[in-house]
């Protein structure tokens, strides 16, 4: 039998953990991925993976075999990348993650050039300020704010998120104005629940870092919605100053705190370890890296 095939969906099941995943990722149904786990089990003789009703384990055979058959698809795909390096380019959908604020401000309005740059290439754009589980969701790259600790990844920084504190006139003129980081408990803060500082901001001055615990009746998960609560009047947030660009020229919003900065945060384009990565996925991660160091609110250094 032609083993590719049915060892490529393998790999894919493992990594996805469900049928039903891969089925949705391959535009197939899950009987037929389910026909092809079957027919390979049958080719090898041995059982691959035990099914209940809620998991997928993957037997002492199965795992045996998977270490062996991710190796074989990784040499297949770097044979085929040297091979014909000179001669190829990048092809296929790139399924591409981004937090929802960055990719509607930063990654949509930069998608036209990219896409007439590889004809070849379809973009599919998941927008989410949750950490997408890369392989169960079969995403081929994402852009992550902040420190990667996953060891299953690869990360690649390509940018810087600075932040800044910020409330609306209408806010301040009826709150007042914060004069120093301490400032920020007496006022009604917006907290955004995925930060992994919660409630705690942290700055750094000329006299060194000062963390401030904050509070206010208004926090939200997502950075849209800390946004616009921003602009509505409900509180102080701090906020990457990528979401506010013409809101702080136009005088909508107003920077507070300039000597005291939030930390800065590091930007990551990350994807799954491979030793070989799709061309696909490198023009994406070079278009994007030379495309932000062109921009003083997202560059690494100082444009």
């Amino acid at each position: 039998m032609d083993i590719f095939g049915p060892m490529q969906t393998f790999v894919r099941v493992v990594e996805a953990g469900s049928f039903t995943a891969v089925a949705v990722q391959t535009n197939t149904t899950q009987p037929t991925i389910s026909r092809q786990i079957a027919t390979l089990e049958e080719h090898l003789g041995a059982r691959l993976l035990t099914r209940t009703t809620r998991t997928l384990t993957l037997t002492d055979d199965g795992r045996a075999f998977y270490e062996r058959a991710l190796r074989a698809l990784e040499a297949l795909g770097e044979a085929e990348n040297a091979v014909g390096r000179r001669r190829s380019k990048p092809t296929g959908m790139l399924r591409l993650a981004t937090p929802v604020v960055f990719g509607r401000l930063h990654i949509v309005p930069r998608l036209p050039a990219f896409l007439s740059r590889f004809p070849d290439v379809t973009i599919d754009l998941v927008m989410s300020d949750t950490f997408s589980d890369l392989a169960e969701q079969g995403i081929d790259l994402a852009i992550r704010v902040g420190e990667i600790t996953d060891p299953a990844l690869i990360a690649k920084r390509i940018g810087v998120v600075r932040r800044v504190t910020v409330a609306s006139p209408r806010y301040l003129k009826t709150h007042g104005r914060p004069r120093a980081p301490a400032d920020l408990a007496e006022h009604s803060c917006i907290v955004y629940t995925r930060l992994a500082s919660g409630n705690r901001w942290n700055f750094e001055g000329a006299d060194g870092p000062v963390s401030v615990e904050v509070k206010g009746r208004y926090q939200a998960d997502n950075s849209e919605a800390v946004r616009e609560g921003v602009v509505s009047g409900l509180g102080i947030a701090v906020i990457p100053e990528f979401a506010f660009s013409a809101e702080i020229e136009s005088g909508e919003v107003e920077v507070l705190l300039r000597d005291h900065a939030p930390r800065q945060l590091p930007m990551h384009a990350v994807y799954s370890s491979r030793r070989f990565v799709p061309l696909k996925v490198r023009a994406m991660i070079d278009y994007l890296a030379h495309e932000f160091a062109l921009d003083p609110r997202l560059a690494m250094h100082a444009v």
